[in-house]
């Protein structure tokens, strides 16, 4: 997979906006630290940054990065208080029968040999996601996802649970049916990132815009049916 640049979509004195392509590590990886990573990308440009949160490989889409000390205190402290408001678009097979789903099942992360994350109502922590169907397909959906928490493949471990996968996910998609189309990586793209400005406190959401191989994922699957109508 060709990794993209990370695309800048907003910036002050405090925060740094971006949109991460697929493909590019969030954190160094731990078994070869040569491997390019957000700030290794970013910070030649922005000089240092601080992480605050992250979003696998795979995943495309909206991130925020801390430009000062003080600043990445009050982000990490937002997470933590599940202040901020993470929204994602998705490409799952099969067509799910509904058209909103509340998700609340408690998640235990690395629960088999695998590392998956599994639903354990006594081991695990609490996770909500809320999704809903944006466009219906013959053989697949693409959803939005909103979620406050970040377990660990929180996202596909709950759906999952009902017999859905990320279209590209090999890892949770065993004993469902072949995947509708062959992709490159896995169709998750984090969408809308909302959180407290830090100077005043008001509300305010930033927008990744859905990368090529997402795009054309979407009018592939649309080719089969015409129930779907585009973005």
């Amino acid at each position: 997979m060709k990794i993209g640049t990370p695309e800048l979509i907003f910036q002050n004195q405090d925060i740094l906006i971006i949109n991460k392509p697929a493909g590019l590590l969030s954190v160094p990886d731990g078994y070869n630290s040569d491997l390019p990573h957000l700030r290794s990308v970013l910070e030649p440009i922005h000089d240092k940054l601080w992480m605050v949160h992250r979003l696998d490989k795979e995943t495309s889409g909206v991130m925020v990065l801390a430009r000062n000390e003080e600043a990445h205190r009050k982000l990490n402290e937002l997470f933590r208080n599940r202040a901020v408001k993470k929204v994602y678009h998705c490409l799952v097979y099969p067509a799910p029968e509904w058209n909103n789903l509340d998700i609340q099942l408690p998640l235990q992360v690395n629960a088999d040999r695998k590392h998956r994350t599994r639903v354990d109502a006594k081991l695990g922590k609490s996770a909500r996601s809320k999704c809903s169907v944006i466009r219906r397909m013959s053989q697949s959906a693409l959803l939005e996802i909103g979620i406050d928490t970040g377990i660990t493949h929180q996202i596909r471990a709950h759906l999952r649970e009902f017999d859905l996968a990320i279209i590209g996910d090999q890892l949770y998609s065993a004993g469902l049916l072949p995947q509708p189309l062959r992709v490159p990586r896995m169709m998750l793209h984090a969408r809308d990132l909302s959180f407290p400005n830090l100077r005043n406190g008001e509300m305010e959401k930033y927008s990744a815009n859905y990368p090529e191989d997402f795009r054309e994922a979407y009018t592939t699957l649309r080719r089969t049916t015409n129930q779907g109508e585009g973005f």
